[in-house]
């Protein structure tokens, strides 16, 4: 490389002093890149690493180069006839003295629209004047001894009346039907290669030939697939497509192939799609990881793309960014008390190592590092919430999130001053945490997972809060109820004299999806299950990576229309930042979708539609978000699994993370129920289910909403589980060996008085209640708090209600009057003494039975 750099510097010296320059002509801002992103082809590349497309990619840090002759060329399809306006070519060292500028309709006859004599590299910008669907450099002289190298080929114009095919980023195979020839073993069977999953493959016999084939389930224009080899690869093979699955037609034939991942462009149509293996490479079968193919859209309304950027509320930074901190301040003077406001950030922060950083965040603010591991995004600083806005009251402190990153606190303490729907994951503290605001007021949190605190972690004001899978130096106190699980150096459980309940081991987690950089790429890892966690995943990080072209990134602006044809094309979501409207139910039927919100993206159902609906599916990931009620009521703002859901998903169960529901607030909201769980063996981590008790739109019938959470599957394990003020039950259980690890709630404050809550001759419902035909159930580290201000008179029978049965078992559950507004008779049933006078103080039971 060194002789090569050498002999083009001083053959571009040469050129620069003797030849003629091309006078670029005045920009024609006008027009359209055309270019970008298409389907470009050569006559030759140098290598693997400088491709075609490197030339159309937007990235002028890659780039195509050609063999060492002078008969080459590269071409671009634009997909449909457009009207050429300019040609913009940035050359790399090795250039072209002589080239042309050709036109086609078909790609086989050409019509030269410019011939430049003399060039001297760098940049030309040529004005053009011809119309056609492919434009191609077919090089004449090449100016040194190396063949073509262009970084970027820019085609500018105005499109023609049809629009431009794009070949998609999304892969139309993924989760469709798949044979082949023969498999291995039962381990790798057809559809292994097009699940989306690098960890799985087919493989077929060791004979030749073998076939691997997907249906793609109607006629697609095919314009690239993907292969991802097993060491077991095919030397020689054919890429064919079929219309009826058995009349094949070659797009392309490969031979001398070296394994690994490769693309390959194609032009055909087809609803089949087959790799042919003529000729293996090795002693075994023929066996891919992953087989993709991508097809074309155009004006007629073809598949939506995945993949692109993240739109406008997404603030990506890294060490060097100009001004970051004026940046974090300038969103938290927005947000600090936008409590129901509509603006909507994230923050992503590239690895390295940032310096004297306080990173304030306010409402509907997100702060997450983009490596793989937290240790990879260093801050030097703070992330820090407070309750300055509400006179050092930490009650209201929701919807705001901390992920994946490294602090080491300016003062030796990091302070996290939240309430509900306030997570804190994947964090790495290389100090103390203090939970409490500055001055010690009231706080009403919160949530920690898979994030290891070096030093102490101080919650001290705060009434409860949930840790899970993590490691702390020390936890000082608690008020009324500090649960953990899988928490090293967690306090032992000392329920019946103060606030503690320890379990060794979490019995299932799956750590929530994340957007991460692989180098340039973004990609989103999905960790693994869990079983009997203890102690952070990190950095083993057992789990599978998704390429962001597998996510249709939803924008502002976008409708349900768009996003149901994304999700039924197998595409997974990327909520960016933003409030959408949602005028029909978003459909996920897919197994293994992830639905990933960034910022606190929030999905508001009109017109009494409800929000999202999940299949009775494997492995769906639901994350990050937060679902608003509109002002006509749903049904069921969000259901997973349709009534009747039987399907064993123990496997590979759908989770619920970080996804929050709100019914009032922002303005009126009404739903019967907010979440209705019917699959079985879903893992609900952290919720904040919650019918507002102040704001906008907020009255006992005004944002009415009976129920909370009501779950109808077995099996089902929820873990940090915050449901308050709904107008019956907050939560109702049906399903059978449910499980609850630490339990938050407050009853409905506007409750008008007691014959409002009287049902079956009890004077209110229960926080929770497992319903008398369950024979198993089990929950630790529970309560319920009555602040009845509408009627404080009220006496609430209990605040749990379950079967007397040997399955059934709860562990630490405590009712508290808060300020005398309202008392609780009892604590279970009718087990557990009441609750009296103003001072707050807590009734507990240690076990029931």
């Amino acid at each position: 490389m060194g002789l090569r750099s050498l002999g083009v510097a001083l053959a571009s010296t040469a050129a620069l002093i003797t030849l003629p320059v091309v006078a670029p002509p005045p920009a024609l801002a006008a027009d359209a890149n055309l270019s970008q992103g298409r389907t470009a082809t050569s006559s030759s590349t140098e290598n693997a690493a400088t491709p075609a497309i490197a030339a159309v990619d937007g990235d002028t840090a890659t780039r195509w180069s050609s063999a060492a002759t002078d008969d080459q060329w590269l071409q671009v399809d634009l997909g449909a006839t457009a009207s050429i306006s300019q040609v913009v070519l940035n050359w790399e060292a090795a250039y072209a003295a002589d080239y042309k500028i050709q036109v086609s309709s078909d790609a086989r006859a050409w019509s030269d629209v410019r011939t430049v004599n003399g060039g001297d590299g760098g940049t030309d910008t040529l004005a053009v004047s011809g119309q056609g669907r492919y434009v191609r450099m077919q090089g004449i002289h090449r100016a040194t001894p190396w063949g073509y190298s262009l970084w970027e080929f820019q085609v500018f114009g105005t499109p023609g009346t049809t629009q431009p095919a794009t070949c998609s980023t999304a892969n139309s195979a993924q989760g469709k039907p798949a044979s082949a020839s023969s498999t291995e073993n039962a381990g790798t069977p057809a559809s292994a290669a097009f699940d989306g999953n690098d960890g799985t493959r087919w493989s077929s016999q060791a004979a030749d030939p073998q076939w691997l084939r997907v249906d793609l389930g109607s006629s697609q224009d095919i314009c690239k697939i993907d292969l991802n080899w097993e060491a077991a690869y095919g030397r020689d093979f054919q890429l064919q497509a079929s219309a009826d699955g058995q009349t094949w037609t070659t797009l392309k034939t490969v031979t001398g192939a070296t394994g690994g991942r490769a693309s390959y462009d194609v032009s055909g149509t087809g609803r089949y799609v087959r790799v042919l293996g003529t000729a293996r490479a090795t002693a075994w079968g023929y066996s891919l990881w992953e087989v993709a193919v991508h097809t074309t859209s155009g004006g007629t309304g073809g598949p939506v793309q995945g993949g692109g950027d993240l739109g406008p509320n997404v603030i990506v930074v890294d060490p060097s960014t100009p001004n970051l901190q004026q940046k974090f301040d300038q969103v938290f003077a927005q947000q600090e008390s936008a409590q129901f406001g509509s603006g909507r950030y994230q923050f992503l922060l590239k690895p390295g190592t940032y310096n004297g950083i306080n990173a304030q965040l306010g409402f509907y603010t997100s702060i997450s590092g983009l490596g793989l591991n937290p240790d990879d995004t260093q801050i030097n600083g703070d992330i820090t919430v407070d309750a300055g806005w509400f006179n050092g009251n930490a009650t209201q402190n929701f919807w705001r999130s901390a992920e994946n990153l490294a602090i080491t606190p300016s003062n030796g303490t990091d302070r996290w001053a939240v309430a509900q729907a306030a997570p804190f994951r994947r964090i790495h503290v290389k100090g103390g945490l203090n939970l409490a605001p500055n001055g010690y007021g009231w706080a009403s949190g919160g949530y920690i997972a898979d994030s290891k605190i070096d030093g102490t972690v101080g919650p001290y004001s705060q009434q409860q809060w949930y840790t899970r899978d993590s490691s702390v130096g020390g936890w000082t106190n608690g008020v009324w109820n500090m649960t953990f699980t899988g928490v090293q150096g967690a306090p032992a459980t000392n329920f019946d004299t103060g606030p503690y309940t320890t379990l060794d081991t979490t019995p299932i987690s799956r750590e929530k999806p994340f957007l991460y950089l692989d180098g340039n790429a973004y990609k989103v890892f999905v960790p693994a299950k869990r079983t009997n966690a203890r102690g952070v995943s990190w950095p083993a990080n057992a789990g599978t990576s998704l390429l962001l072209d597998q996510f249709y990134v939803v924008k502002p602006g976008a409708t349900a229309a768009t996003i149901n044809a994304a999700l039924a094309q197998g595409l997974n979501l990327l909520f960016t930042p933003g409030v959408y409207h949602l005028d029909q139910t978003i459909d996920v039927t897919r197994p293994d979708t992830v639905v990933l919100g960034l910022g606190l993206a929030t999905l508001v159902p009109d017109g009494g539609v409800d929000a999202m609906h999940v299949a009775d599916v494997d492995g769906v990931r639901l994350a990050g978000f937060l679902i608003d009620a509109g002002a006509t009521r749903s049904d069921t703002l969000l259901r997973i699994g349709p009534a009747g859901a039987a399907a064993d998903h123990s496997a590979n169960p759908t989770t619920m993370q970080d996804v929050f529901i709100r019914i009032g607030g922002a303005g009126p909201g009404l739903a019967t129920n907010s979440v209705v769980v019917n699959s079985d063996d879903v893992v609900v981590d952290h919720t904040w289910i919650w019918r507002a008790d102040h704001g906008e739109g907020v009255g006992w019938e005004t944002n009415r909403a009976d129920y909370g959470l009501v779950v109808n599957g077995d099996d089902v394990l929820t873990t940090g589980l915050f449901v308050e003020h709904f107008n019956k039950y907050d939560v109702l259980w049906n399903g059978e060996r449910g499980r609850t690890i630490f339990f938050q709630n407050e009853k409905a404050y506007d409750a008008p008085n007691a014959a409002a809550i009287t049902h079956d001759g009890i004077v209110g419902y229960a926080a929770y209640k497992v319903a008398d035909t369950v024979a198993v159930h089990e929950a630790w580290g529970l309560g319920s708090y009555c602040n009845y201000t509408s009627d404080p008179s009220i006496v609430q029978r209990h605040g749990f209600q379950v079967p007397v049965k040997p399955g059934v078992k709860l562990h630490s559950i405590q009712v508290i009057s808060l300020g005398g507004k309202g008392q609780y008779a009892h604590v279970v049933n009718d087990t557990g003494a009441p609750t009296s006078g103003t001072d707050t103080i807590p009734s507990k039971i240690t076990q029931f039975p």
